[in-house]
């Protein structure tokens, strides 16, 4: 059975001054193994992920349609997406909504779905998992908190609590029983995982990876917060889960570039070793 790579993984992470959770989990073999796995975190826009599986529950229950045409309020400043520029009025599809809140976080499509969906029914999907370190206290960023505002203040979660989240993602779309769980079926799983896969922010997990691997993560950016989880595919078969988080990221490297280069190229050297143990 093959090894996970953790000397390997956690020898990247010590030569880094910032704090550095991930968990890894193989789900050819079912072995996993985390760094700070539990340590709670901000989440930054990588709790979209629980959003639109609140969203789809409520598609499934016949809350929502995807179809519906909406209209969503651009009135909002945000450092995330596109919408905030579009002409007040446009109109999309509700699933054109879920689509441009994870491919490219838009934060206007965000407050739309919470709006409807309702905190609460977010937070259930994740309690319903057991996602102990995982809160959700807010549909958007308060931009106003400090760069490092740590744990305890915003949404928080944990790069377990993540893992566990996108495991049943995965379990869901091949299994019933698993979908039932999520309060969804196969094939609303399979379409989260669709959009996922269509991620325009890919500097992070998928950006050392050989040419046409699928990745279907979702980032998450906040002050020193530089987030991302995702499932990684070998073809058509999802091979590994990894979840990134980081905090305390610094404005500036030792080197003299932006500290986010360092964070992006982490995650991305971490994921790349991972694929070469696990699916090369």
């Amino acid at each position: 059975m093959t090894s996970l790579p953790l000397e390997r993984m956690n020898e990247l992470c010590d030569a880094e001054p910032f704090h550095v959770g991930w968990y890894l989990k193989d789900l050819r073999s079912g072995a996993s193994a985390s760094r700070h796995g539990d340590v709670i975190v901000p989440s930054a826009s990588t709790r979209k992920v629980a959003i639109l599986m609140a969203t789809l529950r409520g598609v499934h229950e016949g809350r929502f349609a995807l179809d519906e045409a909406v209209s969503p309020d651009s009135d909002l400043a945000t450092t995330s997406g596109c919408f905030q520029w579009f002409q007040p009025g446009f109109t999309v599809t509700f699933q054109d909504v879920l689509l441009m809140m994870i491919i490219v976080s838009d934060n206007v499509s965000t407050r739309h779905v919470v709006g409807r969906v309702g905190l609460e029914r977010v937070q259930a999907v994740c309690d319903t998992l057991g996602m102990a370190g995982t809160a959700m206290r807010q549909a958007v960023p308060d931009y106003s908190l400090p760069r490092d505002h740590g744990a305890g203040v915003a949404n928080d979660t944990t790069p377990v609590d993540q893992g566990l989240l996108l495991e049943a993602i995965v379990a869901g779309a091949s299994d019933e029983g698993a979908a039932n769980t999520l309060g969804v079926t196969p094939a609303l799983c399979e379409l989260a995982l669709d959009i996922m896969s269509k991620q325009r922010l890919r500097s992070r997990i998928p950006s050392l990876l050989p040419d046409g691997a699928q990745v279907a993560n979702k980032t998450g950016s906040l002050g020193s917060n530089l987030n991302d989880v995702a499932v990684i595919y070998g073809g058509d078969e999802p091979r590994f889960v990894f979840t990134y988080f980081t905090d305390g990221v610094p404005l500036e490297s030792a080197d003299g570039l932006p500290g986010r280069a360092a964070a992006d190229l982490l995650a991305g050297r971490l994921t790349r070793t991972a694929w070469d143990a696990l699916v090369r």
